[in-house]
């Protein structure tokens, strides 16, 4: 299972490279344009996908620091966000890549901020929902870029698997 999962932090890490490469040339007024997705523009949609990992990596690593809300903006600048983006995803692929099964196979207990009760439940599913997690927000982000009028990009697991960073997986 392990192998999986880091099969997953590479593919994040990657489509969110060209996810922000994408939208490095963005005006200020562009990347925080309202377009309509959840959390109204990129800026928005891509700070939230931030947050939340902060916050599942705390759950997971007992590290870090915690947001106390889900649509906060940690980085309103864009070159402030990406390199923050890019240090997140270093984090989590090195945390993946430490696991053991035994570990995967283990329970986590943390209280959601949504709703705050205590929640126990294996690590695993929950590793399920965190890269999920990315990729339905990474979908967004694709959405508001298309509405600026931006190429699409090509974002699928199985492209990232023909490429070089993803060959190792495939």
């Amino acid at each position: 299972m392990r192998d999986h999962f880091k099969m997953f932090a590479a593919y994040n890490r990657w489509a969110n490279s060209l996810l922000y490469a994408a939208a490095s040339d963005l005006t200020t007024e562009e990347f925080n344009a309202d377009k309509g997705a959840f959390f109204g523009s990129l800026c928005g949609t891509l700070n939230h996908v931030l947050l939340a990992d902060r916050i599942w990596m705390k759950r997971f690593t007992g590290t870090g620091d915690v947001p106390a809300r889900l649509d906060g903006v940690l980085y309103p600048e864009f070159a402030d966000l990406s390199n923050a983006r890019r240090q997140e995803d270093e984090r989590i692929f090195d945390w993946i890549a430490s696991l053991t099964e035994e570990q995967l196979a283990a329970e986590i207990t943390y209280t959601p901020i949504t709703n705050p009760v205590t929640i126990t439940q294996s690590l695993t599913p929950t590793l399920f929902h965190f890269f999920n997690h990315h990729t339905h927000h990474r979908g967004q982000a694709h959405m508001t870029l298309t509405a600026l009028g931006k190429p699409s990009l090509a974002l699928d697991l199985i492209y990232f698997l023909r490429s070089d960073d993803g060959a190792a997986y495939a």
